[in-house]
């Protein structure tokens, strides 16, 4: 078993689109999502491919562990994996590492990417493959504030995102004024983008999110919870998002806080229509609880975390054998008539 993981040759780009195609007849919905996050694997030694101490997100702080980026999908039919990718450091490029890239069996033409790039190519994939229909995207923040993931997802046709932001995100509540300022540079002429009044500097996250009346945060609850009912306060509001002092996108900023004196507050942006209700910003930004369920359940009752594999395509083939092994799940549950638990309702 460890050599058929570890070393036989796998088609692993047609086995993800076989499987892709499996999931598409099971949950496959025109008002799908996608969501996006990652997972650490926590590992002791120093061999296995990727592994370094890095931020896991399983316990919350820096730990010696390997860090997969993971798709998932969640419809009105249920949720699954939809592919994974595991990052690299960037320190696994360097000569030092050649002889262990060597016993790791890493692909010859394997580059350093970050996080949101390696989201951004499962993006790219499952929508060129055209085989899973979605509606919706969703992700974290690191997500979101990367261009180059935010560039791919807002290229798509009648697609509406929704990520997260941190606190300290600037933007402006009106659009403000710009005009074209010329100077001289070296004796040549050039001109840029200037605020036509300078004071109208852009304002963060956090300080609209407590200067907003307490008449304007409305109580939702968005999911029954094994301890009870979970629930927030929101508000939402028009923005101007700020990029190098001056005004980019016109979008929408969703703000979620914990319930008590001392809230917690979460941010997030969509370019969701104007017309838009609050009732469908709250539903879709329960929607990355889809991927936690994934990630948790494949760890608890998969074994997905369970594997004494080292080399780079054995952590890929142990991972696509526990997508299918959680597919499997879903697909028998449906034959079998069980009622889901996707908790997926649309909202207006």
């Amino acid at each position: 078993m460890q050599f058929f993981v570890s070393n036989v040759v796998w088609d692993e780009p047609k086995i993800m689109l076989k499987y892709r195609s499996m999931v598409n007849e099971d949950l496959g919905d025109p008002d799908g999502a996608l969501i996006f996050d990652e997972s650490g694997f926590v590992k002791k030694g120093d061999e296995s491919a990727g592994v370094a101490r890095q931020y896991c997100g399983s316990l919350g702080k820096v730990e010696n562990c390997q860090v997969g980026v993971f798709a998932a999908y969640a419809s009105r039919h249920g949720y699954c994996f939809l592919g994974g990718q595991l990052f690299i450091p960037e320190k696994w490029f360097t000569p030092e590492f050649a002889e262990r890239r060597t016993k790791c069996k890493f692909p010859e033409d394997l580059q350093f990417k970050t996080k949101p790039q390696l989201a951004t190519e499962l993006l790219q994939e499952i929508t060129e493959q055209k085989t899973v229909p979605f509606r919706y995207v969703v992700a974290d923040t690191i997500y979101g504030n990367s261009p180059d993931f935010m560039k791919a997802v807002e290229s798509m046709t009648g697609v509406t995102y929704l990520v997260s932001l941190p606190s300290n995100t600037l933007c402006w509540l009106k659009k403000p004024a710009i005009f074209e300022k010329q100077y001289r540079y070296k004796g040549e002429l050039r001109s840029k983008q200037v605020l036509k009044t300078p004071e109208q500097k852009p304002i963060s996250f956090e300080t609209i999110a407590k200067n907003i009346n307490k008449y304007f945060w409305y109580h939702r609850k968005v999911s029954e919870g094994t301890k009870g009912p979970i629930e927030y306060e929101f508000t939402r509001k028009r923005i101007v998002l700020s990029r190098d002092g001056l005004p980019e996108k016109e979008v929408w900023l969703l703000i979620r806080r914990t319930l008590g004196d001392d809230p917690e507050y979460s941010f997030f942006i969509s370019n969701a229509a104007l017309s838009s209700r609050l009732k469908f910003f709250v539903w879709i930004s329960g929607i990355r609880w889809a991927i936690e369920q994934c990630i948790e359940e494949c760890k608890t009752e998969i074994g997905m975390d369970h594997y004494e594999v080292r080399k780079f395509p054995g952590w890929v083939h142990h991972m696509i054998t526990s997508m299918l092994a959680h597919f499997f799940l879903w697909h028998i549950k449906l034959r079998l008539g069980e009622k889901s638990t996707s908790r997926y309702s649309v909202a207006a």
